[in-house]
């Protein structure tokens, strides 16, 4: 469905109030983005490109013209903000490699090895927290509302996500058409916050095409993706470490 026929729809949709519980509010988002394809989906390909920010300088550091990202997903997922399932993210500028990393299920590597445990549990808690919204329906989670918000210029309703694990995840709701906006969490290397825009609809699946990263507040990069893959099997080799 086009994204003007969708917004035009969601028009029509009452405003959030106050007093509606986070449950319904997560159902009617789950709903928005695609119901049960986008709540159980198997893999996830994304590709398009990215630009890197250095917290010092307004000018963008570097841009990958290639930036790609494979997850295996866990239907199963209770890790807030750590990696699960399987996932590799990989950057190259005019072909040539700027980095890459992956989590095979047991162990995390980059282009220059595998990286030590506690470096890498530390390296994907700052990096990760989407997926547990997939869960956050099901049994040992709990949902709180918190201050609704402007995000971007859009107002979101918040909610957040408390996992079996403890985590803490903030998600902004949109008002207008009930897609995910917004996504925060404590992380070791600051509050990290996402930004969610530019909204590919189809048939089942509601993809962000624009994703903006922040650390206390600045900007790290902006990726932007060009093409989204759902439920594709996806080679075992993609996410083995390097030999």
């Amino acid at each position: 469905m086009p994204i003007a026929v969708l917004l035009a729809a969601a028009a029509t949709l009452a405003p959030i109030p106050a007093t509606e519980p986070p449950r319904a509010i997560l159902t009617e988002a789950v709903e928005a983005m695609g119901g049960d394809h986008w709540l159980t989906p198997t893999s996830l390909v994304l590709e398009g490109n990215a630009t890197f920010y250095s917290p010092d300088s307004a000018l963008p550091k570097s841009v990958a013209d290639d930036y790609r990202m494979w997850r295996d997903i866990n239907p199963a997922r209770t890790v807030s903000h750590g990696a699960d399932g399987k996932v590799r993210i990989l950057a190259r500028t005019h072909g040539a490699t700027m980095f890459t990393v992956g989590f095979d299920g047991t162990t995390t590597w980059t282009d220059k090895g595998v990286m030590p445990k506690p470096a890498a549990d530390a390296y994907w808690a700052a990096n990760f927290g989407f997926g547990i919204i997939r869960q956050a329906l099901g049994p040992g989670f709990t949902l709180e509302r918190a201050p609704d918000r402007m995000i971007d210029g859009h107002s979101v309703a918040l909610i957040r996500i408390l996992g079996p694990d403890g985590g803490k995840t903030l998600f902004g709701i949109d008002r207008a058409t009930r897609f995910v906006r917004y996504m925060a969490f404590s992380s070791p290397r600051g509050f990290h916050e996402r930004s969610y825009d530019d909204f590919l609809v189809a048939p089942g699946w509601v993809q962000a095409r624009k994703v903006t990263l922040t650390y206390d507040g600045v900007v790290q990069n902006v990726v932007r993706w060009t093409k989204v893959t759902v439920d594709a099997p996806i080679d075992p080799a993609i996410f083995a470490p390097p030999r």
